[in-house]
């Protein structure tokens, strides 16, 4: 099939990408001139495990290209997905105006019969809003239109994993309301469908409310278990066998029970506080999720809490080396990342910074203010060489490579034997027989 992906974000790229793999021909379309340049050059600009391999493969063989001309784009396919942004607003409302600006320029260049297909994840109603703008952009033309369809596809790929969740997904969710539109989806969605039909049709409300759903579930999960962990800290018991007991529990499952520092990214703060705006909107309190939001908010302080408890209030003029930036690994997003909230904190109480991340260290740097990587903030290519001089090692993304660390290097690096693990990636008893102080999340 012929695609235009509107977007070359981190949904819209690996879409795009995805569907050009299983011999597709793809256009993506991006208003950023210099963005578009770079992918034309094989340059991916965000990391993501298999993503650059596919571009490049697909781009080599034909079949996908990038260009900012979406009138050009739309003339030689039928399928256009919307993969723009939908940012916060102020209230916490998801922003539409990137999503109904390319409806309308859809609108404004359709010469033939298309499906649109919503994949920003959007707020109940804005397949309504979509189809509205397109339909109002067609009137204000002389010329006639061969109809459209407006279809709900949501996303559900997790960061460090999209590709892989992509190309074998849990479920397909296509919220279409002409036999059409579903016949087509069925059609682009077929190679990833072949063990087992994981298609599952609705409306196009019900999909937008979905995805909704699905990552408020999740975030409740983990602040749950958050908000457990802090109870065992005041009792003495530990989260860890807490979480292996109830994680057993098939009704349960083992995922997104770990407790840590908070939850962060481009999804689920996000779409958390949009849910409690929707629900503000049809004037209904929706005190979980707003439990679930302030507690995530507050979760992100406890390293600080922590360090601050152990040096007794005393955190000016320290220097804390932190190993990840990244709100979770396998990835350079730092949106929403506790790190950032660490970071705050321990530079408003007057101490200093040294950090290392696998592939977030230019990410930081783009969303922290400059003047902080002049006088507060030493970024390092080496994990180890930010231990030395430093009063405390804090761990706050569990990558894999710093899942069984020289000990015995890191004591003699610290000033202060102290580790602050913010994911209960170590055990105690190992960490204490190497001779340090070890604090962590939810544990004795």
């Amino acid at each position: 099939m012929n695609i235009t992906v509107v977007g070359t974000g981190y949904v819209g790229l690996v879409t795009g990408a995805c569907f050009a793999e299983m011999g597709n021909n793809v256009t993506c379309v991006d208003i950023d001139e210099a963005k578009i340049a770079r992918l034309k050059a094989g340059q991916i600009p965000i990391y993501e495990p298999g993503l650059e391999k596919i571009v490049v493969e697909s781009v080599e063989r034909g079949l996908l290209d990038f260009t900012t001309d979406l009138p050009s784009a739309m003339k030689k396919s039928n399928v256009y997905f919307i993969a723009v942004g939908t940012p916060p607003g102020e209230d916490g409302s998801a922003d539409l105006r990137y999503v109904l600006a390319v409806a309308k320029s859809i609108g404004e260049n359709l010469e033939h019969y298309a499906v649109i297909v919503d994949k920003s994840t959007v707020p109940v109603g804005t397949g309504d809003k979509v189809r509205n703008t397109i339909q109002q952009a067609l009137d204000a033309k002389s010329q006639s239109s061969q109809g459209f369809d407006v279809v709900s596809n949501p996303e559900f790929l997790k960061e460090g994993a999209a590709v892989k969740d992509f190309m074998t997904p849990d479920r397909i969710i296509i919220g279409a309301e002409s036999e059409k539109a579903k016949s087509m989806m069925t059609e682009l969605y077929a190679p990833f469908n072949r063990s087992r039909d994981k298609v599952l049709m609705m409306g196009v409300r019900d999909a937008e409310m979905t995805k909704y759903v699905a990552n408020a579930m999740l975030a409740t999960k983990i602040s749950l278990m958050n908000e457990v962990a802090n109870i065992c800290d005041r009792l003495g018991a530990d989260v860890e066998a807490v979480r292996k007991g109830i994680g057993s529990d098939s009704r349960i499952g083992p995922s997104f029970i770990y407790p840590g520092c908070g939850y962060g990214g481009s999804c689920f703060p996000k779409d958390v506080k949009a849910l409690i705006r929707t629900a503000d909107e049809v004037d209904f309190d929706a005190m979980l999720l707003k439990s679930v939001d302030d507690r995530n908010q507050l979760q992100k302080k406890v390293l600080f809490q922590k360090a601050s408890t152990y040096f007794d209030g005393d955190i000016a003029g320290k220097t804390f080396a932190l190993w990840g930036l990244a709100f979770k690994p396998d990835t350079d997003d730092v949106r929403e990342a506790a790190a950032i909230t660490l970071i705050e904190d321990l530079i408003e109480a007057g101490a200093k910074i040294k950090a290392y991340d696998p592939e977030a260290n230019e990410s930081i740097k783009e969303a922290l203010p400059a003047e902080w990587f002049e006088s507060s903030i030493t970024i390092s290519e080496d994990p180890y060489e930010i231990l030395k001089g430093s009063d405390a090692l804090v761990l706050v993304t569990e990558w894999k490579r710093f899942r069984q660390p020289d000990f015995e290097q890191i004591k003699f690096l610290l000033n202060t034997p102290f580790i602050l693990d913010g994911r209960n990636l170590y055990n105690p008893k190992v960490v204490r027989e190497y001779g340090f102080d070890y604090m962590s999340i939810g544990r004795p």
